[in-house]
């Protein structure tokens, strides 16, 4: 058949003449000998040695105290009580008496801390309803069936908030008090508020719109979590802002951990306090417990944790250590490079031959 009129020819889908279609650009192929590749090993491990001893050392600089109560001082008896779920609802207080040999001097931060409690199960992680936190008054009466089997309590009330994330929170009370070596007890000012995220605060958790109703009228025909002892809109009595599903503790608690040995933040000191300006004084102390929160039932243990910060946080040695293994790591491999750079191929010669 002839050439059809008007029909491009193979010239036509040929591309244009310039170096970057014909791929005529000039380019750069770095050529990795042993001159260039073993000095860059070596840089790098001292590069990860250096930061490594950096950050170890400044988390040394942290001061912490961690203390098992599960069954200390006094807590033994109320620990015997938990055990029995019928007696779940009757309050039980204990002491734990403790000493600080050295000063904590700067912020300090009280954080209680939970052993062997998977928070990271995925259906216990989905067992809560985000549209009811956010104020949703469809969702406060009609929770999303992620909550079950914690929707409704036994009178077919709808629980606010639901879910088994809810339910479990930690509800323990600590008060902190400092016996001065003269005598007398101080008790330690604890700052209880502004201890979560902005985001959770102002976003992520968002309490009903009330009108002219009080917190109570909104939340009426709600029942609370069955491990609760209180009702949502009354968690704090002491701060009537500090209520419902905007509740510091409650928002802390929500925001689950990621591994089963964790801590979550109780409070901060208060250093306005002429004796607590510059910290915890060394001396000996006292915690008064409110202790409710069981933990035979997954053979966990609780803490409490006292600690400074710097400005890479707690004393977190993961990074330090991660660091110093990693220059190791590299230091070993240049060193096995360089052994072998020297017998086989020093003057040139291909490994093979």
């Amino acid at each position: 058949m002839g050439k059809v009129k008007g029909s491009p020819g193979p010239s036509a889908r040929r591309p244009d003449n310039s170096a970057f279609k014909q791929q005529r650009l000039p380019a750069w192929s770095p050529m990795l000998t042993a001159n260039t590749v073993l000095p860059f090993f070596y840089f790098m491990a001292l590069i990860c040695m250096l930061l490594g001893v950096w950050l170890l050392i400044t988390v040394q600089r942290t001061q912490e105290l961690k203390m098992d109560y599960t069954e200390a001082g006094t807590c033994n008896s109320c620990f015997e009580k938990r055990k029995n779920v019928s007696k779940a609802a009757e309050t039980c207080s204990c002491t734990v008496v403790f000493p600080i040999k050295s000063a904590f001097k700067g912020d300090v931060f009280f954080y209680y801390g939970l052993r062997n409690f998977h928070q990271n199960l995925r259906r216990y992680m989905d067992s809560r309803d985000d549209a009811q936190m956010v104020g949703r008054k469809k969702n406060l009466k009609s929770p999303s069936s992620y909550c079950m089997p914690f929707t409704h309590d036994q009178n077919g009330l709808p629980i606010a908030p639901c879910g088994a994330v809810a339910n479990s929170m930690f509800n323990d009370s600590f008060t902190l008090n400092y016996h001065r070596p003269g005598g007398g007890t101080v008790r330690v000012p604890l700052l209880r508020g502004g201890i979560t995220w902005y985001t959770d605060k102002n976003i992520k958790f968002r309490n009903p719109a009330t009108g002219n109703l009080t917190l109570a009228q909104v939340f009426e025909g709600t029942a609370q979590p069955p491990y609760w002892q209180r009702p949502v809109y009354d968690l704090d009595p002491l701060d009537p802002t500090n209520n419902g599903f905007i509740n510091d503790d409650l928002i802390v608690w929500m925001r689950e951990a990621a591994f089963p040995n964790f801590k979550k933040l109780y409070g901060v000191l208060n250093r306005a306090n002429e004796l607590f300006t510059d910290g915890l004084p060394a001396g000996n102390y006292t915690i008064d417990i409110v202790y409710n929160f069981p933990v035979q039932y997954f053979q966990g243990r609780k803490e409490v944790i006292l600690t400074t910060l710097t400005w890479f946080g707690g004393q977190n040695h993961f990074l330090p250590i991660a660091y110093l293994v990693t220059s190791s790591l590299i230091l070993l491999i240049a060193i096995i490079l360089t052994v072998v750079w020297w017998k086989f191929g020093k003057n040139g010669r291909n490994m093979v031959e």
